[in-house]
């Protein structure tokens, strides 16, 4: 027999067994048996699409669909386009880097010249050290995005703030986002708060997987407010999604978190979500003096 035939003979035999013991003890040992065996067979580090037949009595079903997952997922409404910008500072200049970006970010943030918005702008307090995180909005999308460009280009106070801040770092990069429909847009909101930003690097092709799970998972989520924004990447590390909270500290965050637990339906998110990532990373983070989100 080929493997595929003799897994599915393997989930038959296990599904009969289960079956047979329902004639013989009660419902809630026997299904929490019958769970495990499900869950250890569709977790099987078997070949890829050996165990698809299995796990498609389980797992629900995504609606096909033709067209990129960018159409898709994200806001129709609105062609907000985001960049996150990730800087790892020279440990002796993030005093002087930091203040740096507080005199110049915040004006270009305000002048009404440049389509673009400042959302927010971090220090990494766990995770990557020494680390500024800043979150840009272009209403308009990626014509906004060049226009802000070009005209940044003109501007020497700009240039200037470019030049000094190049002498300050040890490595950059970034990212174009679209922001998920099912998320709040970001707004501005008081302090002081702590943020943490989630980092998923999704296998290709489960985008639309991920996200409708989490169209249905955001609702566990907004008992506190502490769901600040969504996106997905366009340019950049594919296949990355980040998910922006807020909280009012790392006690709260935990409190928050373990909240989620006790919502029904949160577990199968979990369950379900966890197998389509490849790598996953947490920062918490601290606004910088300037940014709109405290």
């Amino acid at each position: 027999l080929s493997s595929l035939q003799q897994h599915r003979k393997m989930a038959t035999r296990a599904l009969q067994r289960a079956g047979n013991g329902l004639k013989q003890t009660s419902v809630r040992p026997v299904t929490r048996h019958a769970s495990m065996v499900i869950r250890s067979l569709c977790a099987s580090n078997n070949r890829p699409g050996e165990d698809s037949w299995f796990k498609s009595l389980f797992v629900r079903k995504v609606d096909p669909r033709k067209g990129a997952h960018s159409h898709l997922l994200a806001k129709k409404e609105e062609s907000n386009l985001y960049k996150i910008q990730f800087h790892n500072v020279k440990p002796e200049c993030l005093d002087a880097y930091n203040k740096l970006c507080e005199d110049v970010l915040p004006s270009v943030h305000a002048d009404p010249h440049y389509p673009c918005e400042l959302v927010g702008t971090w220090n990494t307090w766990y995770g990557e050290q020494d680390q500024a995180v800043h979150l840009w909005r272009y209403r308009g999308g990626y014509p906004a995005l060049t226009e802000v460009m070009n005209k940044l280009r003109q501007n020497q106070e700009f240039v200037d703030y470019r030049n000094e801040r190049g002498k300050m770092l040890l490595s950059r990069r970034n990212q174009l986002l679209l922001e998920f429909s099912f998320w709040n847009e970001p707004v501005a909101r008081p302090g002081p708060n702590i943020y943490e930003l989630r980092s998923y690097q999704l296998r290709p092709g489960t985008m639309i997987e991920w996200g409708n799970y989490w169209a249905r998972a955001i609702e566990f989520r907004q008992q506190n407010s502490e769901a600040v924004g969504g996106f997905f990447s366009q340019i950049g590390d594919l296949y990355m999604v980040h998910h922006l909270w807020a909280y009012k500290d790392l006690q709260s965050r935990e409190d928050t978190r373990n909240a989620a637990w006790q919502h029904d339906g949160w577990d199968e998110v979990v369950y379900y979500t966890v197998p389509l990532i490849q790598h996953m990373e947490s920062r918490i983070m601290i606004p910088m003096n300037g940014s709109p989100l405290k």
